[in-house]
């Protein structure tokens, strides 16, 4: 896929105050300092549409970007940020659970997964949590250039083996760098195939 134009459409925290127009949503969350943001920047080739901070916590709202006029990337605050006071991670959890509830044209939820660790109990908790809600969701591991090949297959291999305990397979499994790109086309083009699903669909 060719990212011709990304922009940004609205911050929020109302499910009721994103677009109307029924476009496909893909959305990107993850622990807190996962690189979301740098990720997002990456996909689209725009180096800062997604704010990127080193402090974690940056993103405390619902960010939708327009791509290609055709679908949306939805930027939703990393969750686990311990130094958010109860009461704002109350409210994040909140807003985030009714977006991914509710949101009748979310297609998937790409979980982001920091590549340098073993499987993290609150991300564990996260996908299972998806899987509960019946929500489809795709295993998104980034900055694989911060560890050898076979540091990253050691962890690629616990995850699998966790998942596996409560999983009959693994949902896709992608593996990402936002400064190497690697993985941008192999991600790109899976949300291109989707949509053409999609466009399929509505034709029959």
């Amino acid at each position: 896929m060719e990212i011709k134009e990304a922009k940004f459409i609205i911050s929020n925290t109302d499910i009721k105050l994103c677009p109307t127009d029924g476009k496909p949503e893909y959305a990107f969350i993850g622990r807190s300092n996962v690189g979301k943001s740098s990720l997002i920047n990456m996909l689209l080739e725009k180096k800062d549409l997604a704010k990127t901070s080193g402090k974690p916590g940056k993103t405390q709202l619902i960010n939708h970007f327009l791509v290609n006029q055709d679908w949306y990337v939805v930027d939703l605050p990393g969750y686990g940020y311990a130094k958010a006071s109860k009461q704002s991670r109350y409210q994040w959890e909140k807003f985030i659970s009714e977006y991914l509830t509710k949101r009748e044209n979310l297609i998937n939820i790409f979980v982001l997964l920091d590549a340098r660790l073993e499987p993290q109990k609150i991300d564990l908790e996260f996908m299972t949590w998806c899987a509960e809600q019946e929500l489809p969701f795709s295993m998104v591991f980034t900055k694989i250039d911060k560890l050898s090949s076979s540091a990253l297959q050691k962890n690629l291999a616990a995850y699998k083996k966790e998942m596996l305990k409560y999983w009959e397979e693994l949902p896709p499994v992608f593996t990402t760098s936002a400064e190497s790109k690697f993985g941008r086309e192999k991600l790109l083009n899976y949300v291109q195939f989707i949509n053409e699903q999609l466009e399929l669909a509505k034709k029959k």
